[in-house]
């Protein structure tokens, strides 16, 4: 019975190791209608889950609003 615990726990702590390790990628792409400055993420995540993204935000020297979803 013993031995049979231990291979269970053992089990289950393999499966929770291996599962933090997966983690989604982040696509970006830069939004299509974001229009000006990106200044708030906010706004830009607005205009990308309107352009059927998860998401978005504000990079780069120039402010552009980038949409991201899962890969």
């Amino acid at each position: 019975m013993e031995k049979k615990s231990f291979l269970g726990i053992t089990f289950l702590l393999i499966l929770l190791m291996a599962s933090q390790g997966m983690e989604a990628r982040v696509c970006q792409s830069q939004s299509h209608g974001f229009s000006g400055l990106c200044w708030s993420d906010h706004n830009c995540a607005v205009v990308c889950r309107n352009e059927h993204f998860t998401g978005g935000r504000c990079r780069g020297l120039r402010r552009k609003c980038f949409c991201t979803r899962n890969c």
